[in-house]
């Protein structure tokens, strides 16, 4: 129902209204001596000039999850209503807040937390596309972080575990007659694409490294299998001495997603290849003719 307000006393009385509704709200916050107040609504300027005049500054319009994300940092609950605030809800585990200005913005630092349960990693860049590469490269080491407290345990990179494990497999299929042994070979050829593909990036010798690492590999299996290739110097190194590790986790997963999609192109392949189209008795399959040739024939 919308109601049409005439006369200006009634229109003084409704902004009164207004601004003793502000001030309760206000006063429901000031009592609990904050030093910071954040809304995700607006915040009007009167209510503005109440928190100014009582050394409390106040953010608006924060989005949720940052909102969220501050509470937790802090130690302080969110609040939809000013009544039910209590002394608990209060955050009081920042140690450190301050304003500074990036470029041609302002942003708000509340650091020195005391227990936070949240950060933010601010990333800075040229142009956006320089930015969107370092957030990918963050997630992927955040990734790997995770995967490494999840599971504790790690293997050699530079393509030396793949060595190992090709290595292995030639040696086993040795031992095995028929076609049989052909399964093995395979796998293991394939996984020397991974030192191969290093060796090429790095660009060194790819036959040279190869022959090099395999031989390697092969003089001594158990004494050997963390050598693999140094990308920045393009040698056969043990890739323990220069630090470069790779969670388990991960290069498992990957082991059984190839070994699993070769499976599953291998069916596929024999379902395809088991639909022949049947022959007339007599002669060869006719084809049927395409609706141009047909049009031909008519006329």
């Amino acid at each position: 129902m919308n109601i049409e307000v005439t006369d200006p006393n009634h229109w003084a009385l409704i902004l009164k209204q207004e601004e003793d509704y502000i001030a309760r709200l206000c006063a429901d916050i000031i009592k609990f001596k904050p030093d910071i107040v954040l809304t995700e609504k607006g915040l009007s300027d009167l209510a503005q000039h109440y928190f100014i005049k009582n050394n409390i500054t106040a953010f608006r319009r924060l989005r949720k999850t940052d909102n969220l994300r501050i509470a937790r940092a802090v130690g302080a609950t969110i609040c939809h209503r000013t009544d039910e605030i209590q002394e608990s809800d209060i955050g009081t585990g920042c140690g450190l807040f301050e304003i500074r200005k990036i470029g041609d913005d302002y942003f708000f630092f509340m650091e020195e937390c005391a227990d936070p349960k949240a950060c933010t990693i601010l990333l800075r860049g040229a142009n956006k596309e320089i930015l969107n590469e370092i957030e990918r490269n963050l997630i992927d080491a955040m990734n790997v972080a995770r995967n490494v407290l999840l599971e504790p345990r790690l293997v050699p990179g530079g393509g030396a575990i793949e060595m190992a494990i090709s290595q292995y497999l030639n040696t086993k299929s040795n031992s095995i007659e028929g076609v049989q042994q052909w399964t093995y070979r395979g796998i293991a050829n394939a996984l020397e694409i991974i030192p191969k593909t290093l060796a090429q990036n790095c660009g060194a010798k790819v036959v040279k490294i190869l022959t090099e690492l395999r031989a390697k590999h092969a003089s001594d299996p158990e004494k050997n299998f963390a050598f693999g290739i140094d990308g920045n110097e393009g040698k056969v190194v043990d890739i323990r001495t220069i630090g470069v590790w790779e969670p388990m986790s991960v290069k498992s997963q990957t082991l059984k997603s190839a070994i699993e999609s070769a499976c599953l192109l291998l069916r596929v392949d024999d379902i395809l290849s088991g639909v022949t189209k049947k022959k007339p008795q007599g002669g060869p399959a006719q084809q049927q003719p395409t609706p141009e040739q047909e049009e031909m024939m008519q006329e």
